[in-house]
């Protein structure tokens, strides 16, 4: 299966949601180097002990791993809920319409198009995500999609001039590449669809999605553009690089003995 449905996308989605909050306890527990590896079973009498005392001192002077409020917690729950249990309208659209079959009808926008896609506040993103992990991604993968003008590749239709197309860069695997598409109306986004593994769901947004609602959405209006470092330049070829003479194979100067 090259896809998740749009139901198990929802819930794969759910559950990572939930978790969150006991990875994190995780991994600042494991922070501590007795609790990194694994413990002899002779220190088995002592473990909880040992966990309370951390336990106690990360509670105690650092900061909590929950800031929010239980109203707001308790309607983003009842939102993804709800959200949980919708299809995704804009997949089915593009299958039943074959919109990832019509490659002619796609072209690149150009520096004379106008894009009329809604401006969206970082508040605005949180809630299309419903959690912060894509949109911190989402600024650190928009830089790297950027072509050499430092504009994303978005495909239009003149025929639906309410859904854009991004071919966009597998975060995963670099020899593949995925389309997605966003439905747009006037200041809103009203549907998402990418091609990736979890790129069917509607509880939030997978990554690329998220990329491209950052860049379009907020990113090319307020002109924050992150930057990431190329390090390319401090890599060398093996298959170039001279090969090195050993001194004891060279020939020997100096006086003859």
């Amino acid at each position: 299966q090259k896809q998740h449905t749009a139901d198990e996308a929802n819930s794969s989605r759910l559950v990572t949601k939930i978790r969150w909050i006991v990875e994190s306890v995780n991994g600042r527990l494991k922070q501590w180097k007795y609790l990194q590896n694994v413990v002899p079973n002779t220190q088995i009498p002592y473990i909880q002990e040992y966990v309370c005392l951390i336990a106690a001192l990360c509670n105690t002077y650092r900061d909590p791993l929950n800031t929010g409020n239980p109203e707001s917690d308790q309607s983003l729950a009842a939102k993804m809920k709800y959200l949980a249990s919708q299809t995704n309208k804009l997949q089915e659209r593009v299958e039943s319409e074959e919109l990832h079959r019509r490659i002619k009808a796609w072209t690149p926008m150009n520096a004379t198009d106008t894009l009329d896609f809604p401006l969206l506040s970082e508040e605005e993103l949180l809630n299309l995500t419903v959690g912060v992990y894509q949109l911190k991604l989402a600024k650190s993968y928009t830089a790297e999609h950027k072509n050499d003008d430092g504009d994303y590749n978005i495909m239009v239709n003149n025929d639906i001039p309410d859904v854009l197309r991004v071919r966009i860069q597998s975060r995963h695997i670099s020899s593949k590449q995925y389309f997605l598409w966003i439905e747009h109306s006037l200041g809103a986004i009203t549907g998402w669809y990418c091609q990736c593994r979890a790129g069917a769901r509607v509880v939030g947004v997978c990554a690329h999605v998220a990329s491209v609602l950052w860049y379009l959405g907020h990113e090319r209006h307020t002109h924050s553009a992150r930057s990431t470092q190329d390090w390319s330049q401090y890599l060398e070829d093996a298959s170039v690089i001279p090969e090195v003479m050993d001194s004891s194979e060279s020939d020997q100067s100096g006086t003859e003995e």
